[in-house]
């Protein structure tokens, strides 16, 4: 069985960056894409990134091109969302997600497993 585990959330200041880490483990790590999502209070969750196997092929929501980067580090079974120049309106919990295919996803039920999700604040 897969585990994802969250890390890196915290509170931080608007203008301010925030790096994330999800590390995986349990199964085989594979070749399957990986995600970023998250959910703000009383909304629903929503895609933020996600990053082929290779790391060769990314895509971002657009409420954070330009802001946030996605990568991954496969010998270390760890997937990165660097997060720069944060907004009140980033506050939200931050889910990591995998999947089994290999291709870019941006709909959470194309991701199979979820990590328990880490608290990212963005104060004014």
């Amino acid at each position: 069985q897969v585990q994802l585990v969250e890390s890196g959330g915290g509170l931080v200041q608007a203008g301010g960056s925030l790096r994330l880490s999800c590390a995986r483990s349990g199964r085989t790590w594979g070749n399957g894409a990986m995600g970023w999502f998250r959910q703000a209070p009383g909304k629903e969750r929503e895609f933020v990134a996600c990053i082929t196997w290779s790391g060769s092929s990314t895509n971002y929501a657009d409420s954070v091109k330009g802001r946030f980067t996605i990568s991954r580090d496969n010998a270390k079974n760890t997937v990165y969302l660097e997060m720069n120049s944060l907004k009140p309106e980033d506050t939200a919990v931050y889910y990591c997600a995998s999947r089994l295919g290999i291709g870019i996803a941006t709909a959470q039920e194309m991701y199979s497993n979820w990590g328990q999700g880490t608290q990212v604040t963005v104060s004014s």
